[in-house]
């Protein structure tokens, strides 16, 4: 189960990245913690929880945890991209920069000045999901990461090439389930914002 961090002060508006400091809002309290109900709920409640390193997926994964009553395990695997010199900025300032057109339509051929390519990225966060499944085989487990890792890990899971991964949309504190395993990668849900106890595999 991939969950995406709850909103902070800056989304939507800036490209935090791996910078330090950054906290969920109340808003982002408030989404956690309703999260962690939907996972607690489950008839077949996950046996583990990581997260990425970052405050605000920690800050996410703490009220899981409590919920499943298992400690958060921090995985780097999950953290945020590299932004490199464009950690920090505005997004508006940055969609206006002719390099916005690679990061949105060709993906596979950017990488960020002094940061992480997208390349990069995707085979780091699917590396990191599947080191976890084999871990964790035949059980279910929470990660919780950040929006690019998560739509990276979901466009390899699907076979679609990493230039459509912009496609995808995952909302804060959403959850995507994916099966991995010693099989074909199969996925049951991306972005789901509402109940979960209907997840299982057909």
């Amino acid at each position: 189960m991939l969950v995406r961090h709850g909103r902070t002060p800056t989304t939507g508006a800036v490209l935090p990245g791996r910078a330090r400091g950054l906290h969920l809002s109340d808003a982002g309290r408030a989404q956690a913690e309703a999260v962690a109900r939907r996972i607690a709920a489950l008839p077949r409640p996950p046996t583990a929880v990581y997260a990425s390193p970052m405050e605000r997926a920690m800050e996410t994964a703490a009220p899981i945890a409590r919920g499943l009553r298992v400690r958060v395990r921090t995985e780097p695997g999950l953290v945020e991209c590299d932004f490199g010199e464009w950690t920090g900025a505005r997004l508006a300032a940055l969609r206006r920069r002719k390099e916005w057109r690679h990061v949105q339509a060709a993906p596979s051929t950017f990488r960020f000045p002094r940061g992480e390519s997208f390349v990069e990225l995707q085979a780091r966060a699917w590396d990191a999901v599947a080191e976890l499944a084999a871990r964790h085989a035949g059980e279910t487990i929470v990660a919780v990461s950040h929006a690019d890792p998560i739509k990276a890990v979901v466009a390899m899971a699907l076979g679609v090439p990493l230039d459509c991964f912009q496609r995808v949309v995952i909302s804060t504190c959403s959850v995507s389930v994916v099966v991995v395993g010693p099989s074909t990668p199969l996925v049951l849900c991306v972005n789901a914002l509402g109940e979960l106890r209907e997840l299982v595999p057909s």
